[in-house]
């Protein structure tokens, strides 16, 4: 049986009354036939409202079965109509829900696998250093072992805790930043205070290797998280410095304009190879520039935290000829 809409029962209600009122104003005399009539028109109604309820209770049937076929994990299913009513309301609102369900459901494997790269990271980067001081510790239980060798062998496991100890940090910060855990405050500093607490934690290896810094643009005012900005920088120096031979030259200049606040640290170093440089940002990925000693996480790191406050950051550079970082932090979202 079809169902007659709303427009159609209006259609009959109004029918009904200005039949009423039509006979009522004529002075219909003859009750048989009005009755007959009224007869008719309440047929009429109880037609539709028998129809009406068979075809909600074939809907609401729909609805239980779509359910629990979500419940199932089935969530490509679409009951969207293009009908008028509050069953087609309720239909489209389940449907959002639904959508909302899944994506959700994503985001909950996605951060599963995202654990399962974690540690695996984790496993990765500390099996060499535990490995080696393992090695080191039973040469140390040899009573017989020199002490310039005992020396040595103390001060190699005490470098390798530091190493695993910051080794963790960054990836339990990075695991933060992954996550969304990490607020980032937004702070109106001087770029002159904010690039001399990057470049203090680094003033001793640079001296060491006689590199000489500029730094220009240092009035301009920058809206970040100092903290983590800092620490975003740092990491990018430390890859500089790295890479940047005795006698080098470092560069670091501000710029500001409408849209967004950019730092660029430029450098005389060896540069990146064209093969390496898609994947520079790239979590533990070491390029054929890079030395014995590193993990491949700091470039890694410092894009997470850009990102996160909203910015972006690029590279620049010619094997042979130095590099340039460009970090942009923007004003308003483009």
């Amino acid at each position: 049986m079809i169902a007659l809409r709303n427009k159609e029962f209006r259609t009959v209600l109004i029918f009904t009354l200005i039949t009423i009122s039509i006979f009522s104003l004529i002075g219909f005399r003859t009750n048989k036939i009005f009755g007959i009539l009224l007869l008719a028109q309440g047929v009429l109604l109880s037609v539709y409202f028998i129809s009406l309820t068979l075809y909600r209770y074939n809907q609401i049937k729909k609805l239980s079965a779509y359910l629990k076929k979500i419940q199932k994990g089935e969530y490509s299913l679409d009951i969207r109509d293009n009908k008028e009513g509050e069953l087609s309301i309720l239909k489209s609102e389940i449907y959002k829900v639904t959508n909302m369900l899944s994506e959700y459901n994503e985001k909950l494997k996605n951060d599963k696998i995202l654990l399962s790269e974690h540690m695996a990271d984790i496993s990765h980067q500390l099996k060499t250093p535990l490995t080696s001081m393992m090695v080191m510790v039973d040469l140390l239980k040899d009573e017989n072992l020199p002490a310039d060798k005992r020396k040595q062998f103390t001060s190699q496991i005490y470098a390798q805790l530091e190493r695993i100890e910051w080794l963790v940090t960054s990836l339990l910060t990075i695991s933060k930043l992954d996550a969304d855990v990490i607020e980032m405050k937004q702070v109106r500093i001087k770029a002159g205070d904010l690039i001399q607490s990057a470049v203090e934690p680094v003033l001793i290896p640079m001296e060491l290797k006689e590199i000489d810094l500029s730094v220009s643009g240092e009035d301009n005012i920058i809206t970040c998280d100092p903290h983590w900005m800092r620490e975003a920088l740092l990491n990018i120096l430390k890859n500089c410095i790295e890479h940047t031979m005795p006698g080098g030259k470092l560069k670091i200049s501000v710029n500001d304009n409408p849209l967004y606040s950019e730092i660029v640290i430029e450098d005389t170093g060896v540069g990146i190879s064209k093969e390496d440089l898609p994947y520079i940002f790239t979590r533990f990925y070491r390029g054929k520039n890079s030395s014995s000693d590193s993990v491949g996480i700091g470039l890694a790191m410092s894009r997470s935290i850009i990102l996160r406050q909203g910015g972006d950051i690029s590279v620049k550079s010619v094997e042979g000829q130095g590099s340039t970082f460009t970090v942009k932090l923007y004003k308003s979202v483009i």
